[in-house]
């Protein structure tokens, strides 16, 4: 544990004064300097939120994907993932404080006045909430790390520190750049994906130095954090350039202190990729040979990894203190600002026409990811399945990939863009989003080839395919998969999204915007799963009740789009009807178009559903009917057979009566 938090902690150190040397980032300021103690104080602080948060969120990785819940390297990653949690609690306090003390210039007292300024600060500014709310959960990860045991636990545990780095992203440049969105989006998922390589990594260096596993054992774990480290190269690599793209703006914009940090830290990063998985790669085939043990891996291989991202997080840290080529000053400070700017952000589109949603583009990284990871994952699954002599259907691959653009055009394109401005275009994306993307989705059966694609573990740990099935047979999907409950939260979310403050939400914070775009896919997912899902599922609805289902839902959809169609009040006035457009249609009217929009768009995959639904009843009739066929010239008709005999028996005894 001391060796692995040296090799971070020197890397770090030499990389944040360093940055901060280049890049000016603790030079004094000429009006207001806080002093010294803050600006050299607040890099290292925040530098060892992050480094906290590695730990808990890469421990945590590994306990729920790399080792066994009976290893000791189990509870080992837990007690490390409480240590790294209880970290970011201290050090977050401690850069809540000197974020103040840099803001308002404060001089340290213990007087009334004092403390209430400071208690402003964390009550009604954002940055100060922001450091409150990450407090407040990684003391709640610290807490849930030492008492789970179960990887249910280890997963709801992980789930909250993944989303304690989220305040952290809406902080710093990401909160004052033009495209807050794609920063914010950015900026979260480098934090994430960084956190799960070098706090997996340092993990895989505390059970190696600890528990000294066989070279066999070692293998297995460390070929199966390479591939998760792999992943999270590329994510961090993807998100840096996004990042950088929108702070440094043109070239020229490189040959900035800020530009010169950039460059070496994707340097760092390069480096750090290629010798990751050149060099660890020699290794894991040298562990099977027996040529090397577990000490001469952990100490050469992963000895340097930690130092160089030692060197790329305290790199980080000092860009966060730079100034950055491209001015960020958010768009409702501008003296000049417009209506649209202080509401959005961003200037006012040109005015709609249908073809600018081609014409339009506004990067959503974290669903342009999950696309691209989507098709590539689903795509070598199908393929492995080939090589090995197994079929799968192309038509389910095709309606998979379709799917997964269709989602990538729905949050890129122009309907991503002007649905923001136009409640109509907001219309058409929630319809594509809840009803037409999950069919496609559904028919690509992603279970069954997960389930087959994937090798099963057999030592008691969790791999892609355990957690999949895990969740799809948990009790919860077994409630929710039901195909009432199911079409009940399809149809009620919907009037509950829209007719509450959970809209507004959606359109004025970003993590809403991400929250809305996830509950509509995931209900429709769910809906469609339930009745035309090729997936096995516990349950199976006789058809007519399928029907019914498809029915009530095409009903309630034309009540939910009649409401709005004569509806006069406005949904979210203080958004819609405040943007300021000059052109396109008034707001009130426009949002009635959605509600003929919602009526008439939304029927279409309703519609295709209860064409699926009677082709399919139809085929389960032919089915059935092709097996009593078989049956009965195997055996013979018992069910003819049966009712003949009754019909033979009913007649004897009219006989014998009309006798009598």
């Amino acid at each position: 544990m001391a060796g692995v938090t040296f090799l971070i902690l020197a890397g770090l150190s030499v990389a944040i004064f360093a940055g901060l040397a280049i890049g000016g980032g603790a030079q004094p300021l000429l009006l207001a300097d806080p002093g010294a103690l803050v600006r050299y104080g607040l890099p290292i602080a925040t530098a060892a939120v992050h480094l906290g948060a590695a730990l808990s969120i890469g421990s945590l990785m590994v306990a729920a994907m790399v080792v066994s819940s009976t290893y000791r390297g189990f509870s080992q990653s837990l007690i490390v993932a409480a240590i790294g949690a209880g970290v970011t609690t201290v050090t977050s306090v401690l850069s809540g404080f000197l974020t103040f003390l840099a803001i308002y210039v404060e001089p340290v007292s213990l007087d009334q006045r004092f403390g209430e300024v400071l208690w402003l600060y964390i009550q009604e500014t954002e940055v100060g909430r922001a450091w409150l709310l990450t407090v407040g959960l990684s003391a709640v990860v610290t807490v849930l790390a030492l008492a789970v045991r179960s990887f249910a636990g280890v997963f709801a545990t992980g789930l909250l520190a993944v989303s304690s780095l989220w305040p952290l992203a809406e902080q710093g440049h990401a909160s004052g750049t033009a495209n807050h969105e794609a920063a914010v989006s950015a900026s979260y998922l480098h934090s994430v994906f960084a956190a799960i390589w070098i706090g997996g990594l340092a993990m895989m260096a505390i059970i190696a130095w600890s528990n000294k596993p066989s070279p066999e054992q070692f293998h297995t774990m460390l070929q199966r954090y390479s591939t998760i480290a792999l992943v999270s190269f590329l994510v961090v690599a993807i998100s840096g350039v996004t990042n950088a793209w929108l702070r440094v703006g043109e070239i020229q914009g490189m040959f900035s202190a800020y530009g010169a940090l950039v460059a070496a830290k994707t340097l760092t990063l390069l480096v750090l990729g290629l010798f990751g998985a050149a060099y660890r790669g020699r290794l894991l085939g040298s562990l099977v040979s027996g040529k090397r043990n577990t000490s001469a891996v952990t100490l050469r291989v992963i000895g340097a990894e930690l130092a160089l991202m030692g060197v790329a997080s305290g790199l980080a840290s000092a860009l966060a203190r730079t100034q950055t080529p491209v001015p960020q000053v958010p768009a409702s400070q501008l003296s000049q600002a417009t209506p649209a700017e202080i509401l959005t952000g961003e200037m006012l589109p040109p005015e709609f026409h249908w073809s600018n949603i081609l014409l339009l583009w506004e990067l959503d990284l974290l669903w342009t990811l999950i696309v691209v990871f989507g098709i590539v994952y689903y795509i070598w699954g199908h393929v492995r399945l080939a090589r090995r002599g197994d079929s799968w259907p192309l038509g389910r691959t095709i309606v998979w990939v379709a799917g997964l653009l269709l989602l990538g055009f729905t949050t890129n394109s122009g309907l991503a863009v002007y649905g923001t401005y136009l409640f109509s275009v907001h219309m058409v994306a929630h319809m594509l989003l809840s009803m037409a993307i999950p069919v496609l989705l559904v028919l690509g059966a992603p279970v069954t080839l997960a389930s087959r694609a994937i090798i099963a573990r057999k030592d008691g740990s969790r791999g892609p395919r355990e957690w999949i099935l895990a969740a799809v047979h948990s009790r919860y999907l077994l409630v929710l998969g039901h195909p009432v409950v199911a079409a009940a939260i399809f149809g009620i979310s919907l009037i509950v999204f829209y007719y509450s403050p959970l809209f507004e939400w959606a359109l004025k914070d970003h993590l809403g915007h991400q929250w809305m775009v996830f509950h509509f896919v995931a209900t429709g997912y769910l809906f469609a799963q339930s009745l035309v899902g090729i997936d096995p599922s516990p349950h199976n609805p006789p058809y007519p009740l399928r029907l019914i289902i498809v029915l009530a839902t095409m009903g309630f959809h034309a009540f939910f789009g009649l409401s709005l169609i004569y509806g006069t009040a406005l949904l979210v006035p203080e958004w819609y009807g405040a943007m300021g457009r000059d052109w396109g249609a008034t707001p009130l009217l426009d949002q009635q178009n959605g509600g003929e929009i919602a009526w008439g768009l939304g029927e279409f995959p309703t519609l295709a559903l209860a064409i699926l639904l009677t082709w399919r009843w139809s085929r389960s009739d032919d089915r059935a009917s092709k097996r009593r066929d078989r049956r009965a010239d195997a055996v013979g008709d018992l069910e003819l057979d049966a009712y003949n005999e009754m019909l033979q028996a009913r007649a004897k005894a009219s006989q014998r009566l009309n006798r009598g």
